[in-house]
């Protein structure tokens, strides 16, 4: 007699759902910032945390708009113009404006994650965009987007002394989804921090280069 053999359940996909709600927990962690400290470092970069938060919005704008054209280019980036305003700051596509304060800068990475979200949602999922790790599916970028947030929201939460655990069941998709090189039997969200370069593992030193594999699995 012939006995079935049992398979693990297949990872559920990283979706717009994801997206929204990195980015509304990231802006809620923001708002127990203290208005005065957005100048200082964020953790362990070089930037300041008002750099960082504006550079997270931009990440989220630059996946959104990759999926937008009818035709996305596959060999380079939808061709909007970098700028930075001073030399050991992220380039960006877009500035916010700093006499809105810290809650305009929060309305920017609003908006910047709700666009990514609205495009995920409508994009097929048989779209393909460039991106330099490889070129991506809507799932890809909503996977880059939700990583770029949670780590970038771990950099800026360092610098304020702000607390920062995203649930693991997010973290573990976005794993699975981006660095199937992780290691398993660690909790996601310390791995993530691996993945990324800003953890040790236990058998796992920190990561002085890191890259995720954005290609369709």
């Amino acid at each position: 007699m012939s006995r079935s053999v049992e398979h693990a359940p297949a990872p559920s996909p990283v979706t717009a759902d994801d997206v929204e709600l990195a980015v509304r927990l990231a802006v809620a962690a923001l708002r127990q910032a203290p208005p005065d400290g957005w100048g200082g470092r964020a953790g362990s970069l070089e930037w300041d945390c008002w750099e960082t938060t504006e550079h997270l919005a931009n990440d989220l704008f630059y996946y959104a708009v990759q999926l937008g054209p009818q035709q996305p280019p596959l060999d380079t980036h939808v061709p909007f113009a970098l700028t930075r305003k001073r030399a050991e700051a992220p380039m960006v596509f877009a500035h916010a404006e700093r006499d809105a304060g810290p809650a305009g800068l929060l309305q920017v990475l609003e908006a910047c994650g709700a666009l990514l979200v609205a495009m995920v949602r409508t994009t097929p999922p048989h779209v393909r965009a460039h991106h330099t790790s490889g070129v991506s599916d809507p799932e890809g970028f909503a996977a880059m987007g939700v990583v770029e947030t949670l780590v970038h929201l771990h950099d800026v939460a360092e610098g304020f002394g702000l607390p920062w655990t995203p649930p693991a069941d997010l973290c573990s998709r976005v794993l699975t989804r981006l660095f199937p090189q992780a290691p398993d039997g660690a909790d996601p969200w310390p791995t993530l921090l691996w993945a990324t370069g800003r953890a040790e593992l236990p058998g796992h030193p920190r990561l002085t280069t890191w890259r995720w594999h954005s290609s369709p699995r």
